[in-house]
């Protein structure tokens, strides 16, 4: 989305020199804090994209304060000329209505992307309620395309009178010449300009979120061929006896290595069959099935395909942050660590809320009592 197109890419561009203006002196970041109380700029992370949201929060509701910011740099007479410029260009695009209506499309967007994202970390995410989540986000952003240009603009409005600024978009200014009858009037143009910010901005910016969205959970579509009949009770009960057994032989071949498998397919479809007319009437998901039965402890295969459900990842979260904390351990001051050791350092760290649970005075006492030299 930040990359689909050139305003797109200036408006974060914009958002990082502010970021870099304020913080690069500490005169220059109490100018700020003198006019913020809440919320501070913040920088873009090429790891990390959630600071994106951070960074436009910071910026769509305090936008009148951040201008008064740089308006105080800009006429500082203890400031190089250099930030003095910066601070001018800065306010220039903050007092541009194009870049506040584009900081309220962008907060409403990374917004609703950040809450499902978090979402999707959660342990306990499975396969199902993850498509539901995408298949909303979906939803929210075929809405927002037909209705969300109109509902920006109010706001941006509102934002641009609070700050003084004119609500229109700018028109490249002509020569003064009397017109020819044909000719495009002033408002005609101020409309077209509208038009094509909405065209080669709104709708290109809303259009690549939702085919990215489309694309990177596509092999979730895979995943649901495979585990769809478990996903619900609801889809459990509706399948009947050659849907359950076509179901169980396309998991058990899947998930079958040189001719073995961690489930018995014929037992697999005998328990399937038990569990749907012993499964209570209300809607189950696939975790309140699993529970269910854990519980009966009579269904091992049953118990084996669940298990294996529920260890397949619906984002890259865990793994991305596994390569982060293995920058933080192998630095330069470690060049000499054994590979045992480097393997143990990042388990701790990974498991780090286990890691918290564990009582290290008896690990303590026990490597002590394994250890003594001598006896006193």
């Amino acid at each position: 989305m930040a990359k689909s197109c050139a305003k797109a890419a200036s408006f974060f561009g914009i958002v990082q020199r502010m970021y870099i203006l304020f913080s690069g002196s500490t005169k220059r970041r109490n100018v700020l804090l003198d006019h913020i109380l809440g919320l501070t700029v913040k920088s873009l992370s090429n790891t990390r994209w959630e600071s994106r949201i951070k960074s436009v929060q910071a910026i769509r509701y305090q936008a009148p304060q951040l201008r008064s910011a740089l308006s105080q740099l800009q006429q500082a007479s203890d400031i190089e000329l250099s930030d003095k410029t910066d601070a001018n260009n800065l306010l220039k695009a903050l007092g541009s209505f194009e870049f506040i209506l584009g900081m309220v499309i962008w907060y409403d967007n990374l917004f609703a992307v950040n809450t499902v994202s978090k979402r999707l970390q959660s342990p306990s995410m499975c396969i199902d309620t993850t498509l539901q989540q995408i298949e909303d986000m979906r939803n929210y952003f075929n809405n927002y395309r037909n209705e969300g240009f109109a509902s920006s603009m109010t706001i941006a409005k509102s934002i641009a009178s609070e700050m003084g600024v004119e609500p229109s978009f700018s028109v490249k200014r002509k020569a003064q010449r009397k017109k020819h009858f044909d000719e495009i009037d002033t408002n005609e143009e101020i409309l077209q300009a509208e038009k094509a910010f909405e065209v080669n901005y709104f709708l290109v910016v809303v259009d690549m979120a939702n085919t990215s969205l489309k694309s990177r959970f596509e092999e979730l579509q895979t995943f649901k061929s495979i585990f769809g009949f478990l996903l619900s009770s609801t889809t459990l009960k509706s399948l009947n006896d050659t849907e359950l057994e076509d179901c169980c032989t396309k998991f058990a071949k899947t998930l079958s290595s040189h001719d073995t498998s961690d489930v018995e397919v014929n037992d697999l479809i005998s328990e399937l069959k038990v569990l749907k007319l012993s499964l209570p009437e209300r809607p189950m998901s696939s975790m309140d099935i699993f529970e269910y039965v854990r519980k009966m402890d009579s269904y091992p295969n049953i118990s084996i395909a669940y298990r294996i459900l529920f260890t397949v990842p619906v984002t890259v979260a865990s793994a991305e942050r596994s390569f982060s904390k293995l920058k933080l351990l192998k630095n330069y001051l470690r060049s000499t660590m054994s590979q045992q050791r480097l393997n143990g350092l990042a388990t701790l760290c990974i498991e780090k809320k286990l890691l918290d649970e564990v009582d290290s005075n008896t690990i303590i006492n026990d490597f002590a009592s394994r250890n003594v030299t001598r006896n006193f």
